[in-house]
């Protein structure tokens, strides 16, 4: 009683606001639901993320200065989740420059551990090779701010909507659906 609801967050990381990232990220949030898992969705695209600036700044305050774009939104929500699903394209072996923006100014919240504990889920999608380096990169991120991980996820895809062909990967991606819910609902029936 009066436990607050756990929750998913997923997050896109590509500027395409319905491509294959999406839809895997999507994928897993989609299992979750079906299991009563409560989740949420973001696509950073047509949002303004400014790289970070590299000015400590942060060090004092304990959250980025930077306070005209959209990354301070995006970021109050990833500190509500209780799993992050993070997703992004391949671009030249590694992750989308939007998503890599986002993840250098979490560095403000690096001083003080504070999205220690929670869960992740790393997401990537190439059209032939690069995704495991995108994948690292992801990992990485989640733990270096002490997140424990429940897997990844690599897709194939080129046009909008290949990645929903690729049966291993949607496999996985609901695999990784399956754990969540049994993470946050045990007991589920």
């Amino acid at each position: 009683e009066g436990m607050r609801e756990m929750k998913v967050l997923g997050i896109s990381g590509s500027m395409r606001k319905k491509g294959n990232t999406a839809e895997l990220v999507g994928a897993i949030l989609g299992r979750c639901e079906e299991g009563g898992v409560k989740t949420e969705f973001i696509s950073l695209a047509g949002r303004k993320i400014l790289p970070c600036l590299g000015c400590e700044k942060c060090k004092e305050k304990k959250w980025c200065i930077i306070e005209n774009d959209d990354w301070d939104d995006v970021m109050q929500k990833v500190m509500k989740c209780d799993v992050l699903v993070i997703g992004s394209p391949t671009y030249y072996y590694d992750v989308c420059g939007q998503l890599k923006n986002f993840i250098d100014r979490t560095y403000s919240l690096y001083h003080d551990r504070k999205l220690s504990g929670k869960k992740g889920v790393a997401v990537a999608v190439h059209a032939n090779k690069g995704a495991v380096r995108t994948i690292q990169t992801i990992e990485a991120f989640l733990s270096t701010h002490e997140f424990a991980s429940l897997g990844c996820v690599k897709g194939t895809g080129y046009h909008e909507g290949d990645v929903l062909k690729d049966e291993k990967a949607m496999k996985r991606a609901q695999k990784i659906g399956d754990k969540i819910v049994r993470l946050l609902k045990p007991s589920h029936d």
